[in-house]
């Protein structure tokens, strides 16, 4: 028998001790936080799981948890088709391509702190022509004690800011399609929703699954761009999980920012184990197989 060859833990080791570095150890660190009322860092005392038992039983918890909820949903349900939509409709010339695609990833190169910034500044009428064609054709300049208006402002922020991400990941799947593909759709008369369904879609299964598990950790757990926009407001209506966790980082309450961090930690971990297993079983021969 073949001896196995253990060479490449030695390149992966370097990468391991960064990663235990900058994330067990914090991480380890926050659950023992956790377990303490820490009046300051160097004065603690053990009360258990007694801030997990106040927070699950939090009618404020549930309310946050159905908010970032309710805000990923919309998310992805807008840029997950929009952002197919428009790498399906991206040019075919090569050198087109190349400009499409810098202009599409140019929100991405925005620095997330910069992201309400520069939409505050759109939306204020005294800085900029579009908000006053925006107060033209009806929308309020006190926005911000609207709730709808504030929801809109924040969907319509990050599809502005994430949808490139979608639109890039979905175009470099749909250009390892062979040619061969359609054309042999062209000879058998396959319309487009033919050619999407048996032929670009089965090749998008994967990187749609990572774009909405991407989408799915970064918006449920908002904080950077969603804060500076109304700061929870108005009437909590905007005070998502992250939002939370910040107010009471803010009041130096350490013993439940830990129980906080340690719970949202274990709910991104539970989503990203059940796509792990969608797309184990999308990897899975027997699942792929022609009835």
């Amino acid at each position: 028998m073949k001896e196995r060859n253990n060479i490449g833990w030695v390149y992966v080791f370097p990468a391991m001790a960064v990663l235990g570095l900058v994330g067990l150890i914090p991480l380890v660190t926050v659950v023992n936080y956790s377990f303490f009322e820490i009046f300051i860092l160097d004065s603690r005392f053990w009360i258990g799981t007694e801030w997990y038992a106040d927070l699950i039983t939090s009618a404020r918890f549930w309310e946050s948890f159905a908010r970032s909820g309710l805000f990923s949903t919309l998310i992805l349900s807008v840029q997950i088709p929009l952002g197919v939509a428009i790498a399906l409709c991206m040019p075919q010339r090569e050198i087109w391509v190349g400009v499409a695609l810098a202009f599409i990833a140019l929100p991405l190169l925005v620095p997330w702190n910069m992201i309400p910034a520069l939409w505050l500044s759109l939306l204020n009428p005294a800085r900029s022509i579009i908000a006053d064609v925006l107060v033209f054709v009806g929308w309020p300049p006190d926005w911000k004690d609207s709730v709808g208006h504030t929801w809109a402002v924040l969907v319509v922020m990050d599809v502005w800011h994430w949808t490139s991400l979608v639109v890039i990941l979905c175009y470099s799947a749909l250009t390892t399609i062979p040619a061969a593909h359609y054309q042999a759709a062209a000879i058998d008369s396959a319309g487009p929703w033919q050619v999407f369904r048996y032929i670009q879609l089965p090749k998008l299964r994967h990187v749609l699954l990572m774009a909405v598990l991407l989408r799915f950790m970064d918006s449920f757990m908002i904080y950077t761009e969603a804060f500076p926009i109304n700061a929870g407001g108005p009437d909590h209506a905007t005070l998502f999980l992250a939002v939370d966790l910040g107010e009471e980082i803010k009041a130096f309450n350490y013993g439940p920012s830990a129980a906080r961090s340690v719970i949202y930690f274990l709910i991104i971990v539970a989503v990203a184990w059940m796509f792990t297993k969608a797309q184990a079983k999308l990897d899975d021969p027997s699942e792929r197989a022609a009835p």
